[in-house]
């Protein structure tokens, strides 16, 4: 018999330990019963999870933990399970449905069972020879050296903290490989493709099994059908109702913010971020401004610039105000190339991909040289009329000098990035993105820079942008932001419709 189907007959001898169906049996929906065949196949050792919250995959993982350490399909000596997860309080939720599903065993086999809450949560099971042990970690490394689990359950792995979380996911597998254990890592989506448990999940690895119920980006968050796949477990009673989600959904909507972030994040199982910091923009007012038909290039261009150095890129945005058409561009240096760049900014083949759908550029060795970089910029929109160049003051004789060399003759519109100019001009960003005016393609760049833009506020709650995370490239948004706000500025200025009167 297979192990995964030793493991659905035990899994459904099972009482449910709590919720509404409490103390009935378990019946495993399609895709459980479709995960345990994939965990538990020959030749897998890693099997990961990305769903929705409130679909019991914590309790599924913790009814085939059990089973592993009471031998059902295991039958090495001494087994060990460790639960992994951020903290121990959410460590102790997996720990908790063990105990409730060991409390539905028959009362002679719920004597071979020992739990101990203190100093850590444990148990211990004395059948079967005896010495067979769950024990339940936080994501600390240190906590997982020298163990030699027989099975592993990393739980909510794309939220674990970003260098704890991976020393401790290094520990754990590397014990898993002096018995041939498995892993079973479970998550609703991380905030983006460069976290850990999504590129477990993007992928493609021999002995890695792989399960995702994520709905395709962009739809609305009250989409029924993308829904269904985010919660699959809905239809057969398990976690909220699609009604209800319905209606969390339209409420997020309502409120927007980090509230409609969220429900992306957790209830539909998308890759966004939960930053719940002053974001500049969220994910859905960005994605608002995307569109497939682009407004004409009309009127005059402005043009905003951020000069980089060598580490961070170099980027310039393509404004229209009387259009409302706005372009990105990006470059960074020709070394190192943007694979290994990428690694290092955390953010996987993202610049190659950039770069294969033309919004990103090298140029040059160690740094982009300004000037060669500037008529690149100018070329890109030749016979265009130029309503301004606007840039960061704090560089300003480093361009003003790249600017003579590359023979550039246009207005030149200076702007601090601090709270006094900083501010005016986020405030102006958002306005003229929230009254629809502002339209661009889909762009990876653009979104990958807005995602990593958060605000700071002073005493005064004057705001000024700066990035979420250290290794975050928001040059194009800072870009964008400068050429938009110079834009509806110069559309907000009186035009001189007549003559002037001289006074003798």
């Amino acid at each position: 018999m297979k192990d995964s189907t030793r493991a659905i007959r035990f899994l459904e001898s099972l009482g449910i330990p709590e919720g509404p169906k409490a103390g009935q049996a378990v019946k495993l929906a399609p895709f459980q019963k479709q995960f345990v065949k994939g965990a538990l196949a020959d030749g897998i050792n890693v099997a990961c999870l990305s769903i929705g919250r409130g679909n019991a995959k914590t309790a599924l993982s913790a009814g085939i933990a059990l089973g592993a350490v009471m031998g059902n399909w295991d039958r090495q000596p001494r087994r060990e399970t460790l639960i992994a997860a951020r903290t121990r309080d959410q460590a102790r939720i997996a720990f908790d449905f063990m105990v409730g599903f060991i409390r539905s065993l028959p009362e002679d086999e719920q004597k071979a069972f020992t739990i101990r809450r203190s100093p850590r949560l444990e148990i211990e099971y004395e059948g079967d020879g005896g010495g067979h042990f769950v024990r339940a970690i936080a994501a600390d490394g240190k906590t997982a050296l020298g163990s030699a689990p027989t099975l592993v359950l990393m739980d909510e792995r794309g939220h674990w903290q970003a260098d704890q979380g991976d020393a401790l996911e290094h520990a754990l597998l590397s014990g898993l490989g002096k018995r041939g254990g498995r892993a079973l890592i479970i998550s609703t989506s991380a905030a983006d493709d460069a976290h850990p448990f999504s590129v477990w999940m993007d992928d493609d690895q021999p002995g890695v099994y792989r399960q995702e119920h994520r709905p395709a980006p962009g739809l609305p968050a009250d989409d029924l059908a993308s829904l269904k796949i985010a919660n699959p477990g809905a239809a057969y009673g398990i976690g909220s109702s699609l009604e209800w989600l319905q209606g969390q959904a339209r409420r997020a909507i309502a409120r927007g913010g980090s509230t409609l972030t969220s429900f992306r994040l957790y209830n539909r199982n998308e890759r966004v971020s939960g930053e719940t910091r002053d974001v500049l923009l969220t994910v859905d007012e960005w994605m608002a401004c995307e569109a497939d038909a682009m407004p004409p290039r009309e009127g005059a261009c402005v043009i905003g610039i951020d000069l980089g150095g060598s580490a961070s890129m170099t980027a310039a945005a393509f404004y229209w105000p009387e259009s409302g058409r706005l372009e990105a561009l990006g470059t960074f240096p020709g070394k190192p190339g943007l694979q290994d760049r990428g690694q290092s900014d955390g953010v996987g083949d993202r610049y190659a991909q950039m770069r294969d759908r033309g919004e990103l550029s090298t140029l040059g060795d160690k740094t982009v040289p300004v000037a060669a970089w500037l008529t690149k910029v100018m070329d890109h929109v030749a016979g265009e009329p130029i309503g301004a160049l606007v840039m960061d003051r704090y560089k300003q004789a480093e361009l003003s000098e790249a600017i003579d060399r590359a023979g550039i003759r246009a207005p030149l519109v200076w702007r601090g990035q601090g709270f006094r100019d900083g501010g005016e001009d986020a405030e102006r960003f958002r306005r003229a993105v929230f009254d629809g005016r502002v339209r661009t393609s889909p762009s990876l760049l653009l979104r990958s820079a807005f995602a990593d833009t958060v605000c700071l506020r002073d005493p005064a709650n004057n705001i000024k942008i700066a990035k979420a995370r250290s290794t975050g490239r928001i040059d194009a948004a800072s870009a964008t932001v400068l050429s938009v706000a110079e834009g509806i500025r110069q559309t907000a200025r009186p035009r001189n419709k007549g003559g002037r009167i001289l006074w003798a």
